[in-house]
């Protein structure tokens, strides 16, 4: 057993559980399962093919050494793999692997596999319990946490899910050594907006950091796990407001990412792009200094992620998606902006027009 690792925990009642941070932690997956509960024997692992050949073989064998009886389910690499097709091949194959409610399933892969893998459990014979090991920037410091799981469609991303706690989260961040340079990057946009939103001394931690350096601190993605723990505990079916806070960015971002075919633009990309528009309607309608904004957009720039819209995604695309985002409240557009570093809160008084004005923003230099 590992010892002395960071440990984030999850207080949902009975659907709490901890989030542990550790390098190596990957090898040890089945004993952490099994202190963590999780006696059935029978495990569906689902990964996609690129996370599946790096890491797959690893976890099986920890699987294996504590006594589980794992399959493998692997799905196209990419954000294609996160729509009703997949989720249905995947539930197929994992009945004719013998899996049924008494199984358990491992969602081993970034956000996509997450989420598409959260979704199955959620459905499977009506609910498995799942375990998540994330293994892009991403996934570890938010996709993972929150139980929100989900599947696109052609009208929006996430249009289709169920919110499903997972039972565990084990973190290790030595995968994040095997992924290529963009996919490692735009998970930098995530951590951004949660210094953004929460914890304005975090933004100097990520200055400091060494974008080209794979070795990011077990601590460093424990504080980001942190934020949105805390904020998915006071809010976990976002009802109340607070957690839409974890959308800044999101609004114009996911109209973004939508607005092209899945995958052209990362999500952390299309993210980064969303916090500089809600950079400027923060500058605009909620004082935020300009100075304050400059500092956010030279740490996305550090991390290589883009800041100018390109050309070819029009601003009615953009806004014809957005307005089919979960972030509208019958028609209402809830946006979240900033006051001051680390103070966000969500805002009803931007109009469709104060979004045009933004996607217009993000067509300039930086």
């Amino acid at each position: 057993m590992l010892l002395g690792m960071p440990t984030v925990h999850v207080d949902l009642a009975e659907r709490s559980y901890d989030v542990r941070v550790e390098a190596g932690i990957l090898g040890h997956a089945g004993e952490m399962m099994e202190a963590a509960g999780l006696t059935t024997k029978r495990v569906a692992v689902v990964s996609d093919e690129t996370v599946a050949g790096l890491h797959a073989a690893t976890l099986i064998a920890a699987l294996e050494t504590a006594g589980y009886s794992p399959t493998l389910h692997a799905v196209p690499a990419g954000e294609a793999s996160k729509s009703l097709d997949q989720a249905e091949a995947l539930c197929r194959g994992m009945i004719r692997a013998g899996h049924d409610r008494k199984s358990a399933l491992v969602a081993l892969g970034g956000g996509v596999v997450g989420d598409l893998a959260g979704f199955v459990a959620a459905i499977f014979y009506r609910g498995l319990p799942f375990v998540q090991i994330p293994t892009t920037i991403v996934a570890q410091v938010d996709s993972s946490v929150g139980g929100k799981t989900g599947v696109n469609v052609a009208e929006g991303k996430n249009l289709l899910g169920a919110f499903h706690q997972p039972r565990l989260v084990l973190v290790d961040p030595l995968t994040l050594r095997t992924l290529p340079d963009r996919e490692f990057h735009e998970g930098f946009a995530e951590a951004i907006k949660h210094a953004a939103i929460r914890d304005a001394a975090m933004l100097a931690e990520l200055a400091a950091l060494d974008p080209a350096s794979r070795d990011v601190p077990a601590a460093l993605i424990a504080r980001n796990i942190a934020i949105k723990a805390r904020v998915v505990e006071a809010d976990e079916h976002e009802t109340r407001g607070i957690r839409a806070l974890l959308n800044f960015g999101h609004t114009i971002g996911h109209g973004i990412e939508a607005a092209v075919p899945y995958g052209v633009m990362l999500h952390g990309e299309a993210i980064a792009l969303g916090i500089r528009a809600a950079l400027f309607l923060s500058e605009r309608l909620a004082g935020f200094e300009p100075a304050a904004t400059a500092g956010i957009l030279s740490l996305l720039g550090r991390f290589h992620l883009p800041l100018v819209l390109p050309p070819s995604i029009a601003t009615a695309t953009i806004m014809e998606k957005l307005a089919r985002d979960k972030k509208f409240a019958a028609g209402a557009i809830r946006f979240v902006v900033l006051d001051a570093p680390g103070s966000a809160r969500v805002s009803e008084s931007i109009n469709r027009e104060d979004l045009i004005d933004a996607i217009g923003h993000l067509r300039s230099s930086c």
